[in-house]
This record gives C-alpha cells, structure tokens and sequence, in this order.
C-alpha cells in the first residue's frame, strides 16, 4: 500500500512517521525554511511529538511559562497552565522529515504537488511537477494554508483583507532576559503581534494587521516597525537596539481565520485533509501546531479503521468550539484592547482559562 502525502509541514510529516514505509510524501521546498507561525509548542503538541519519538528540548526549544497580554502601558500577565517551548519551523519541519525518512517513509524534497488525481472510487494520486502522476491507494493533503487545483476549501465567506508578517530578531541582553520565559501578546489598533523567544536566544515578533493600515505605512518594513513603535510603547522597549536577522519579514495574505471543514457528500472519497485544509485557528492562541498533529494522529487512525468522511466528522467536532471561541477572543481583542487588558487584570484567571479554552479538547485527544 502506498499513501501520497501532499506537504512536508508538521502535519505532513507526522503522517509520514506514522506510516513509515507505507508512505511517500512530497514537499515543494527544497531545503528547511523559515513560515509565518508563531512557533508555540503547546503541551498537547509536545504529547504527539514526543510519541513520534521527537523531544524537541534536543533541538534548543525555549521553555514558555507564562503570558503578558499588553495594550499601550497596560499589561496583565498570569502563568500558563502547561509549560510550552518556542522553537521554529526551520528546526522542527527538518527535524520531523527526517525522523520520516529513518522509520522507512519516501521523502521526495523540492517538488510542487500541482493537483489531487481521483477516479470513480475517489483521490487515487497526486499530479507532480517534475513527477508527473504519482499513484496512490490514498491521499493526504498537508499543502498548509495553500490550496490545490480541484481540492479548494470552501469558505463560508471570503476572508478579512489582513496581513501577516514575521521578522526575527537578537534582542538587547536586559530585553531578552526580561522576554525569557514568556509569550507577549501586544494588542493594536485592528490587529496584534505575538513575541516570545526561541532556539538560539531569537526572538520571533508575529503581527496580523489590516491591509489598509500596511498601504499607510508605506507598505515596507520600516514603515511598519515605527508605526509599531508608536502605537506600542512596550514593543518599542523591546525593539531598542534589537538587530532584525531577515532582510524583510515574511508574509502572508487573507487567511480565513476561524476555517472548518465541513463535510459533504461530494467530499472526494480516500482524500484526508490535514492542519489548516482542516481548521485555521487565529494565530495567538499558539495551537495551530497541537491542530496540525491532532490531524496527523486522526488520520492515520481513521484510514485504518473508518474512512476520510468518518475523520472529518470527527475533525468537525474536536476543533469548532475552540475555534469559535478563539474568533470571539480575537474580535474582542481586536475591537476593544484597552477592556480586554483591564479585564484580564480584574480577572487574574482570565488568561489561564483563554488558554486552556483554545487548546484540543483533552477529550479528543488520540491516545493510541
């Protein structure tokens, strides 16, 4: 039996490991790289990595205690309810990859997957530039946030005009000793950033902002991290006499926060949609990685016991009510940062319970 694995990201590759020689899977980039993610291992990540047989603390993760959530000169803080790890997709995607290629799985590295082959019984190969059709007895889709010809996710409505973007940086000794141990979520006019540190002593700054407020900052780099500055005091403090480690950040565009899929009959049969083809949770709740290898788990689980339209019933139902509620918490966020501050002061759980609220249901969780 040979499964196509379509995406060499975390939940790609999990898959692989999974399957070991049973699958073959093919990633479009050539060598590890750099994606805009928040790189936040949470406790329930760490649980799935580490029955991989991947103990990411190998790697240099930096250990996460707590979370500041900040507007302005306001700041209320409150430990984690689990201990997570900052490390990046540069290291942790290889990582796993090659974790894939020793348990046996095909890893085929610089090859874009242009579309999903079906036939009457439903996703039976993938069309791969440089490849050509590549058959296989089942298909799983791990493209991220990318879609495929044929395969498109269906949204409900089309996503908000927003813009990611992801610079990392060396911070001053005193900034990065005062960061360490710590995720900051700095709440901003119509958008947010997220820093915490990571392998190395980096500090990996992630922001969502309106493309209109991108245009009015010269659509540059500069222009945004002053506008930042000045609208964020805490962020500038944090910045001064940083050095920025990538010639201009990484982007990304309209990504449809608060995604679910929902099956329907026409869903190709023997097709397993993987990470964000599954759910797109909003970035700051840091458990787009715990998604991505929930998927992973599932998957393999349901491709040998049940089938694809089972599993994403199943998906459906793990993720919605955390999603929901990460979308609520990001409109709130979003449209009123000075109440959400006060309130989380005023509430010295409310951070924890954000947090425990948006992870995967323990309940869901795949134990074997």
């Amino acid at each position: 039996m040979t499964t196509l694995v379509a995406g060499g990201g975390v939940a790609g590759a999990a898959v692989a490991c999974l399957l070991g020689p049973d699958a073959l899977l093919i990633e479009r980039e050539a060598a590890a790289h750099d994606k805009v993610c928040g790189e936040f291992i949470s406790t329930e990540a760490q649980g799935y990595l580490a029955r991989l047989g991947l103990d990411i603390r190998t790697l240099g993760a930096a250990p996460i205690d707590g979370v500041r959530l900040v507007h302005g000169d306001r700041m209320a803080s409150a430990p984690l309810p689990f201990r997570a790890y900052g490390l990046t997709r540069r290291a942790l995607d290889p990582a796993l990859l090659d974790l894939a290629a020793r348990r046996g799985a095909q890893v085929l590295r610089g090859h874009a997957v242009r579309g999903v082959l079906a036939s009457g019984s439903g996703a039976d190969g993938l069309d791969v530039a440089g490849q050509g059709k590549l058959p296989g007895d089942a298909v799983f889709l791990a493209t991220g946030k990318h879609d495929l010809r044929g395969v498109r996710r269906r949204l409900a409505q089309p996503p908000e005009d927003l813009i990611g973007l992801k610079m990392y940086f060396h911070l001053r000794a005193d900034q990065a000793a005062d960061l360490a141990g710590h995720v900051e979520l700095l709440l901003l006019r119509g958008g947010y950033a997220g820093l915490q540190l990571v392998e190395g002593g980096v500090a990996n700054l992630c922001l969502l902002l309106r493309r209109a407020d991108f245009t009015a900052a010269g659509a540059c780099w500069p222009g945004v991290q002053e506008g930042l500055e000045r609208d964020a005091p805490h962020l500038r403090r944090r910045l001064a006499g940083a050095a920025a480690l990538l010639d201009r950040p990484l982007s990304i565009f309209r990504v449809p926060y608060g995604y679910v899929h929902r099956p329907v009959p026409a869903d190709m049969p023997g097709l397993f949609r993987l990470g964000d083809q599954v759910a797109v949770i909003p970035s700051f709740t840091g458990d787009g990685v715990s998604i991505a290898l929930h998927t992973a788990f599932a998957a393999v689980a349901a491709m040998r016991a049940t089938d694809a339209g089972h599993y994403h019933s199943r998906m459906q139902r793990d993720v919605s009510g955390q999603i929901a509620r990460a979308g609520m918490l990001l409109r709130a966020g979003r449209s009123v940062p000075g109440l959400a501050v006060q309130a989380a002061r005023l509430w010295p759980g409310a951070l924890r319970w954000i947090a425990s609220m948006t992870r995967v249901p323990a309940a869901a969780l795949i134990e074997a």
